[in-house]
């Protein structure tokens, strides 16, 4: 095994992840994301214990979230595929970063890519889209969202890099 840097609060590996390798060193314990996702993050690889958002083309439960410290976490959100607005904008990837968060994986669109790609924070989506959601506070927190031909479970973990997404029920490290 390669030498790990381990956050001792989370039990996340907080060195680059290379997902083909972590597939191959755990083939019964991930589950892989179906290819859908582009990274628009500053971050090329990203990994985390997940807390979910499940929202429609509103992005008022993101707001909150990347408010709050999000060290060893990715955000996974369920927009349900909405290729109409984006839910992540440059403000609230700059309050991710800020406030910790590892990244976010966004089942829907973000806008400001630009300035996204130069934040210090992983973000994964469908595509990108110049309007903004409409701010109506509904969705819902921590529930068990699928999509991707995965349910993602929060408390469960989520790793992310160029060549895909995946997750695991627990913590993953490294192989050398």
């Amino acid at each position: 095994m390669r030498p790990v840097r381990i956050n001792p609060e989370t039990g996340v590996d907080l060195m680059h992840y290379i997902t083909p390798d972590l597939c191959d060193a755990y083939p019964d314990l991930i589950q892989v994301v179906e290819p859908m996702f582009s990274n628009f993050g500053g971050r090329d690889s990203f990994g985390g214990q997940i807390v979910t958002v499940k929202c429609f083309e509103d992005n008022s439960l993101v707001k909150e979230q990347v408010e709050l410290d999000g060290k060893g976490k990715v955000l996974v959100v369920d927009g349900g595929g909405s290729l109409r607005c984006a839910l992540l904008g440059d403000m609230l990837a700059e309050k991710a970063a800020k406030s910790g968060w590892e990244g976010m994986l966004i089942y829907g669109c973000i806008r400001d890519v630009d300035v996204i790609a130069q934040t210090d924070l992983g973000v994964q989506a469908l595509a990108s889209h110049p309007k903004k959601t409409e701010k109506r506070g509904i969705g819902d927190l921590n529930v068990l969202v699928t999509f991707g031909g995965v349910t993602f479970r929060p408390g469960e973990y989520l790793y992310a890099d160029n060549n895909g997404v995946i997750i695991s029920p627990s913590p993953l490290t490294m192989p050398e």
